[in-house]
């Protein structure tokens, strides 16, 4: 028998993904199972570089509906769902993540499609967020950090996810150095090789240092997001609150709170940065937590930005090596632009004006 959801059959029809008939099951099963009755309505792609995730609308006993769904590696899933089911729950913020519904595997392994309730238009704007939701926002993020530091199940962490922390600089800066090396350039790109070769050989030697700072200011080692923009920051306003939930775990690792802390901050405004800072700061305080001063701070962010620079580099370096693929020279192009433009994350303390003096003339 067929299923009873009316077009369901057509959902993602002809868009070539993987794995659509079990989704389209799973889905069945979600909304009622082979009872229910109602209709699909149509689907949006909500990040379209990608064409991996998906507004679905239905109407369902007369009542319209939406659910998101997202493709996945069996690998990024598991880890997904670790953090929801596990790892979350185990300090107690269980509903930090996203309203997971079901999961199902495309038959041949190639994928595993996710499927979330729908949390609505309630994405952190970092331009327009009153001060209350960004305090809102960032006391979970602290308690994320505070309650995982040190904890037990970083290993599984660890194995399940990334390390974010040195290593993570390290390896990105070694490995990216290796793969720049062996592209052939040619006139026409050698110049952008070696600038970005000079800058990660800067780096490498800087090593040393930036581990003895990571040592004695990077804090205890926790749960990290791993991908924490405003766009994966939801805060849904409640009857009495607001309710804060952090979706696309896909990046979750183990690692200092200055790795997400650098990418939450850099979402927003240079003016408005140490307001969030302190927000942040007064959470942690709470749990014994000793912020280092701005200027450590800025170094520790600076670490975990380039950290991600490097690892911009591996991937269309090495395609360059084993596809010649022309892609890869605009996306080098690129970062090294990131390299150019990037300024502290903390913006410079102004000086206060000089107080007038009690004989300077009144205007």
């Amino acid at each position: 028998m067929g299923p009873m959801i009316e077009g369901l059959d057509q959902l993602l029809d002809g868009c070539g993904q993987p794995g659509v008939p079990e989704l389209r099951g799973l889905l069945q099963e979600l909304l009622g199972g082979a009872s229910a009755k109602g209709r699909f309505l149509g689907h949006s792609e909500l990040k379209k570089e990608t064409l991996r995730v998906f507004r679905l609308r239905f109407a369902v006993a007369g009542q319209p509906g939406t659910l998101i769904a997202k493709r996945l590696s069996p690998a990024t899933a598991g880890r997904i769902e670790l953090a929801v089911k596990r790892w979350l729950p185990a300090v107690d913020l269980t509903d930090l993540g996203p309203p997971f519904a079901g999961s199902v595997a495309d038959h041949n392994g190639v994928c595993v499609w996710h499927v979330y309730h729908d949390l609505g238009p309630h994405e952190l704007d970092s331009r327009h967020a009153s001060p209350e939701v960004i305090r809102t926002c960032v006391e979970q993020i602290a308690r994320l950090h505070t309650r995982f530091a040190d904890h037990p199940l970083l290993g599984e962490v660890r194995l399940h996810g990334g390390d974010l922390g040195m290593h993570f600089f390290e390896s990105n800066v070694r490995d990216a150095i290796y793969a720049l090396k062996a592209w052939p350039a040619g006139p026409s790109h050698e110049s952008l090789r070696d600038q970005l070769l000079r800058r990660l050989d800067a780096l490498r030697r800087e090593i040393p240092d930036r581990r003895r700072l990571a040592e004695e200011w990077g804090g205890p080692e926790t749960l990290l997001h791993g991908d924490l923009w405003a766009e994966n920051v939801f805060v849904i306003p409640g009857a009495n609150d607001l309710r804060v939930r952090l979706i696309d775990w896909d990046y979750a690792g183990v690692g200092p709170f200055s790795y997400d802390l650098s990418t939450f901050l850099l979402r927003f405004p240079p003016e408005r940065r140490p307001s969030i800072l302190e927000f942040y700061r007064k959470e942690v305080e709470e749990s014994g937590w000793e912020l280092p001063t701005q200027a450590n701070l800025n170094a520790l962010f600076e670490t975990a930005e380039y950290a991600r620079y490097a690892n911009r580099i591996i991937w269309p370096a090495i395609a360059l090596v084993t596809d010649k693929a022309e892609w890869g020279a605009v996306a080098l192009a690129e970062v090294e632009e990131w390299f150019e433009q990037f300024e502290p994350v903390l913006p410079p303390r102004m000086p206060l004006p000089p107080a007038a003096s009690e004989g300077d003339p009144k205007e």
